[in-house]
């Protein structure tokens, strides 16, 4: 039976990384490179990746593409090196966070957390029951990196802005956790149920409700997660295509220019003139801020009825 053509390619990159012709931190050929060197589809090159990573030698670095892994199978381990073998739930999950920041939960693997920790796959589980366990045990030191502040403050509007704004850093810093849970499922994590709090004590020792205060605290989380899914998609289409989000933007210009030709969007022609050379630059904190404002102007009427 004739070896399927990733597992050829999959094999070269493993041996190059073996021999240290690729050391830790070098990037890896993208999946285009891949595509082009190997004559292949895009889908077996992604394919390639996806093995890579899966077998813990290679992950993706946000903005940079993907890279040998420091403790890929056959590199030394920095772990190792220091003598830190012992195996703890806590640096389990520290590990598995770093790892998920990197390439995301699709890499996520007890598998891969081994690899990077120098131990067998069966050891992990001495420590975490399943991958499920583990996730959640990951989402619960995560949002408890920045715990809610406790201090009095005047109002409703000023607690509720900062704990938003903290679920917004803890996002930025961990991307997976946008993509979780549905809200119809909550996640009953102590750390996170902190943060919810916070904003439910503001608006119910306003006067409001217990049923719209909810209503609200919700809302205002749904915002924070739907903004910050973009931040790991941003990452995995890097990683897939190899093209940073300006490079992207420039392979777009002869559509936009079609778009302006055509005629038939005068406002996005409008929009599209007025940038010059320099473009529009997506700023996700920008968004954030400004539409952080525009929902709490909203609730603003509601506040103040409430407390008349």
């Amino acid at each position: 039976m004739t070896e399927p053509p990733y597992r050829r390619i999959v094999a070269d990159i493993r041996r190059r990384i073996s021999s240290g012709e690729l050391r830790p931190g070098d990037r890896v050929p993208s999946t285009r490179q891949i595509a082009i060197r190997w004559g292949v589809a895009p889908a077996t090159a992604t394919k390639v990746l996806a093995t890579l990573r899966q077998e813990g030698l290679v992950h993706a670095a946000p903005r940079v593409g993907t890279i040998v892994a420091a403790s890929a199978p056959g590199v030394p381990s920095p772990v190792l090196e220091t003598g830190e073998r012992e195996l703890s739930q806590d640096r389990i999950v520290r590990v598995a966070i770093e790892l998920a920041d990197a390439e995301g939960l699709d890499a996520l693997s007890m598998r891969a957390i081994a690899a990077r920790l120098g131990a067998s796959t069966m050891s992990i589980y001495r420590y975490v029951a399943s991958k499920e366990d583990l996730v959640l045990l990951m989402a619960d030191a995560a949002f408890g990196e920045v715990p809610p502040a406790t201090t009095p403050a005047d109002g409703w509007r000023e607690p509720v802005t900062d704990a938003v704004r903290t679920l917004w850093t803890l996002h930025r810093r961990h991307p997976w956790l946008a993509h979780l849970s549905p809200l119809s499922r909550p996640l009953l994590l102590p750390r996170l149920l902190g943060h919810g709090e916070r904003i439910l004590a503001a608006l119910v020792g306003a006067g409001l409700e217990p049923v719209r205060a909810l209503d609200l605290e919700i809302q205002l989380y749904s915002y924070v997660q739907g903004l910050a899914v973009n931040i790991e998609r941003e990452a995995h289409a890097l990683a897939t295509t190899g093209l940073t989000d300006e490079e992207w933007l420039r392979r777009q210009g002869s559509a936009m220019g079609a778009i302006v030709a055509s005629g038939e969007y005068p406002a996005y022609a409008r929009l599209f003139s007025s940038f010059g050379p320099a473009g529009y630059d997506l700023d996700l904190d920008h968004l954030f801020e400004q539409g952080l404002a525009l929902l709490l102007d909203g609730m603003t009427p509601l506040m103040e009825r409430t407390s008349q």
